[in-house]
Parts: C-alpha cells; sequence; structure tokens
C-alpha cells in the first residue's frame, strides 16, 4: 500500500499493530506451551531439564531419552500437522468463498484417509505390526503420499465443478463433502472387512489421528512438504484478499483467479495428504482455527493466514497435551479432543449462517 509523501495514516498504524501484536502473542504462547508439552506425561520434567536437555548441558539420560526419543518428536508434529491444517482451511474457505469450507468438513480428509488405506493394504506401502507402537509404519512414504494425494485432489476437483454447475453456496459445499467422506469412509470400511486381523486392528488404530506415531524421518518428510505449502500460502496473501471481494474485482486487479484457485486447492490437498499419511484424520483444525482468528483479527490474509497457522499449531498441541494428561497412565488419541472441540463450532457457524 502507498501513502502520499511516504506518511503512514495513523488509523492503518492502529490497524496493523493490533493484529501484529495478536500474531506476536500467538507465537509466544505456542513456544510456551512447546515447552509445556515437552515436560508434560506419565513422566514430569521439569523446565529447567528441559531447557538443559535441549542445549545438550547436563544431561540426565533417562530425561534425554524421553524427550528426544518420545517428546520432541511428538511436540513438533502437532506443531507441523496444526500449522498444516489450519493454513488448507484458511485457504479452501477463502478460494471456495465458504466459511463452512476445511480438509474434514468437505470430506477431503477422508478421501486423503482412504487413499493411504488403500495403499497400505493394498499396494504395499505400509508394515503392518500387532501394538500400538507399530500398528502401521509406511514403509513407503512417497506411494502413500501419491495415493492419498490423488483421492483428495479427486475429490476437492469434483467438488468444485459441483459448486459451480449448482452455486458455490455453503449448503451445496457441505453437502457435498458429507456426501463424499460418506461414500470414503464406507470405503475404508470395506477395506477393513477384507483384512486380516492384525491388518484390521492396525488399520482402525491407524484412522484415530495421533501425532505420537511419527519419528524423525517421518518428521522431516512431513515438515519439508508442509513448509513449502505454507510459504506457497502465505506469498499469496494478497491474491486471496483480492478474491474475497470477488472473481471479477480479483481478475480486474490482474489477479489469475482460477490459477489461483486450482492451484490453492491442489496445494491444501497436498498438505493435507502428507499430514493424514503419517498422523491419520486429526479433524476441525482447519475449520477451528480461522474462524477464531478470523473473528479477533478480521479477514486480511496477510495477517490472518500466518495468525491461523500459528493458531491451529496451539490448538493442536494444546489438544495433545489434553489427551495424553486426561487419562494417566492411559493415552488417547488427539483426534478425540479436536472433535469434541471442533462440533459444537461448527453447529454454532451452521446456526449463524442460517439466521444470516
Amino acid at each position: 500500500m502507498h501513502f502520499d509523501d511516504g506518511v503512514v495514516p495513523e488509523e492503518y498504524t492502529r490497524y496493523t499493530l493490533g493484529k501484529t501484536l495478536f500474531v506476536v502473542l500467538t507465537l509466544v504462547l505456542l513456544v510456551l506451551t512447546i515447552v509445556a508439552s515437552i515436560s508434560s506425561g506419565a513422566v514430569q520434567i521439569k523446565f529447567m531439564d528441559v531447557f538443559k536437555t535441549l542445549m545438550r548441558c547436563d544431561v540426565i539420560r533417562q530425561i534425554d531419552l524421553i524427550i528426544w526419543n518420545i517428546r520432541l518428536p511428538q511436540t513438533l508434529t502437532a506443531v507441523v500437522a496444526g500449522a498444516g491444517l489450519a493454513g488448507a482451511g484458511t485457504v479452501m474457505q477463502s478460494v471456495l468463498r465458504n466459511p463452512l469450507a476445511s480438509p474434514f468438513t468437505l470430506g477431503i480428509a477422508h478421501a486423503a484417509a482412504f487413499g493411504a488405506a488403500f495403499s497400505v493394504m493394498t499396494l504395499g506401502s505400509g508394515i503392518m505390526g500387532s501394538s500400538l507402537g507399530d500398528a502401521v509404519a509406511i514403509s513407503n512414504p512417497m506411494l502413500t503420499l501419491l495415493s492419498a494425494f490423488a483421492f483428495s485432489m479427486g475429490t476437492a476437483c469434483l467438488i468444485t465443478y459441483i459448486a459451480k454447475i449448482r452455486g458455490s453456496s455453503p449448503e451445496v459445499m457441505v453437502l457435498t463433502g458429507v456426501a463424499l467422506g460418506a461414500l470414503f469412509t464406507a470405503g475404508t470400511m470395506m477395506l477393513q472387512f477384507f483384512a486380516d486381523d492384525v491388518q484390521l486392528a492396525a488399520m482402525v488404530f491407524w484412522t484415530f489421528g495421533d501425532v505420537a506415531r511419527t519419528d524423525w524421518n517421518d518428521l522431516a518428510f512431513l515438515s519439508v512438504i508442509t513448509i513449502l505449502v505454507l510459504v506457497y500460502f502465505l506469498a499469496n496473501s494478497w491474491n486471496y484478499n483480492a478474491m474475497d471481494v470477488g472473481d471479477e474485482t480479483a481478475k480486474g486487479l490482474g489477479v489469475r483467479v482460477e490459477l489461483v484457485r486450482l492451484s490453492g486447492m491442489m496445494a491444501a490437498c497436498l498438505v493435507t495428504s502428507v499430514i493424514i499419511s503419517f498422523a491419520g484424520i486429526i479433524g476441525f483444525i482447519g475449520l477451528v482455527a480461522p474462524h477464531i482468528v478470523r473473528r479477533i483479527i478480521g479477514d486480511d490474509h496477510r495477517f490472518l493466514m500466518l495468525g491461523s497457522i500459528l493458531a491451529g499449531a496451539l490448538i493442536l498441541l494444546a489438544s495433545d497435551i489434553a489427551a495424553r494428561m486426561v487419562l494417566l497412565p492411559h493415552v488417547l488419541p488427539v483426534s478425540i479432543f479436536t472433535s469434541f472441540l471442533g462440533a459444537p463450532v461448527f453447529i454454532y457457524l451452521i446456526i449463524r449462517g442460517n439466521k444470516k
């Protein structure tokens, strides 16, 4: 934005200051929650011991093993997965101009889950185990990812096509997503029906979204793709702002609307597929985080995108801490908590939309 004589109006300064402060505060809370996550669990670790272990000074072997082999990969997976799902949800809501759009509500997550399950069960891209620790180990992540991405992208294209011929109202898209989600859930159940006992147990366990099953190699693969996609989203923030005003206005401003919409959906499907391939189905993060941030700082994607990414990471990490602590020594899958959080928000958005 350009201002004459290089002077920035006071109103614009206040406009950006409040949003910047929110983003900074969310980042600080996320860092504190990361420390809390590393220290929380069946074995409580003092904050000072966490700091010493991470800095590699005065290391206690037992604490070192717990942090580097268990807590830190789980914590960072929650951060990356939450950020990726929230970023994908924000972009879907923008390019589809639908406040109820997210990987979970549009059935894209279920399609990716079916693709990953199909790859693991039929194409042999996973190794089955019989314990909680190795229920499904992805031996060929690229094949699993391609299968999940193909099904999720096909679903996204179908939703976009139906929205174009029937009108892109929230009701049409959500009903289409519900139908496709049910279809792919049935497909996953069919795979489970033909599985043997060990495969069945493994696949049921895998469908529970859980950030504790990744190791450092999985985390590295997941992080690289998620970071690249999120950078792409941030770089297109201005385009998403223009599209929020309307396609014709965006075209008048030089935005290649169809290309931005298609590439945004492809990137959102890609990051969703990667996360589901390694962590299972984690619902509602892509719906809840953008709406919370939007109600606080508004629709400007220059701030909304980054704020949603940080909020998604924070919400999923906090949910993971709660899942670990609520029934000690038992650990619940984090997807249970995100569903408990997301379902009331989803119902609220539907009711509010009907009132409007």
